[in-house]
């Protein structure tokens, strides 16, 4: 199989998966219960929806290990088994992929939950210690790249990044959250994102989460004329939640998601996929429009 480098560098266009915590929920997860928690106790539900997304056309499947980080499960069930749950969800990721040629795994590598000082306790030291397990184990896991995702503030970004490069040499993907329209949480732009690692260090940067699709489209132009011809990524919520009858309800259709996808490789994305609320059909609908894009370059 062609790795994930070469790819990108043949110019192929990428579908990725959609949501996992949002996913979960409808299969049972419980509120409150940590989605990692169930690498251990349910691995086959994970196995299901991962299976799911690779049936829709993702080529790339996220592992469940946004928040299997020291920091992030203190107080989960699992709290203790940190390398268990990266290579035990690589591992099934792994057996998702293998169901179609080509497809591959990104260790999904989130947030700790908590903010570096001065805004809030954590130190870089250990920040960096927390990240160098979780990419270790996930790289130790048979990950083909590390995906940093839903990222808010450049300084955790450079502690991840430090933590990465001293454990493994996998290609990385760095990914924010804009979730202040094209702003972060903490006043990040796209184009302070491209001037800091769209220089070699990273293989893709990019946005997921955030607000409306319409705002990530905006964010994709700014990072195309921040680092023109730099490869992107793009996992936009299907929409804002609201509440309906007590169920959170995402009320982007597959089909917008479809119209995204096509605007988004025309701005310079090479992988698009789906996050909170994107469902199997939403990354089916992805698939499909990419599929039509490329036919018709």
């Amino acid at each position: 199989m062609r790795s994930f480098v070469d790819r990108l560098a043949s110019g192929e266009i990428l579908v990725a998966d959609g949501a996992t915590g949002t996913n979960l929920q409808k299969l049972g997860l419980p509120s409150g219960v940590h989605p990692e928690d169930w690498v251990l106790d349910e691995p086959g539900k994970i196995l299901m929806l991962e299976e799911a997304f690779v049936d829709a056309g993702s080529d790339i499947i996220l592992t469940c290990t946004f928040g299997a980080t020291r920091t992030r499960l203190r107080g989960a069930a699992h709290a203790a088994d940190v390398i268990e749950i990266n290579k035990t969800a690589a591992d099934l990721a792994r057996r998702a992929a293998s169901t179609r040629p080509g497809a591959m795994v990104g260790g999904s590598i989130g947030p700790l939950g908590q903010l570096l000082k001065p805004y809030g306790p954590l130190t870089v030291d250990q920040a960096t210690a927390a990240y160098s397990e979780q990419a270790r184990a996930l790289a130790e896991g048979g990950v083909d790249l590390l995906v940093i995702e839903t990222q808010y503030a450049l300084g955790e970004v450079d502690a991840v990044m430090a933590a990465v490069k001293a454990v493994t040499d996998l290609p990385v993907v760095i990914s924010f959250s804009y979730d202040r329209g094209t702003r972060t949480m903490m006043g990040v732009r796209a184009s302070d994102v491209a001037g800091r690692y769209a220089n070699g260090t990273v293989s893709m940067i990019g946005a997921n989460c955030g607000t409306t699709l319409e705002n990530l489209l905006k964010i994709l132009g700014e990072y195309g004329a921040a680092a023109p011809g730099f490869p992107l990524w793009a996992k936009p919520n299907a929409g804002l939640p609201r509440l309906e009858q007590g169920q959170t309800v995402y009320e982007v259709l597959p089909a917008e998601m479809a119209e995204f996808a096509r605007r988004a490789v025309q701005l310079g994305a090479r992988v698009v996929g789906g996050c909170c609320g994107s469902t199997p059909e939403h990354v089916a609908a992805i698939a499909e429009a990419i599929k039509s894009s490329e036919s018709s370059r």
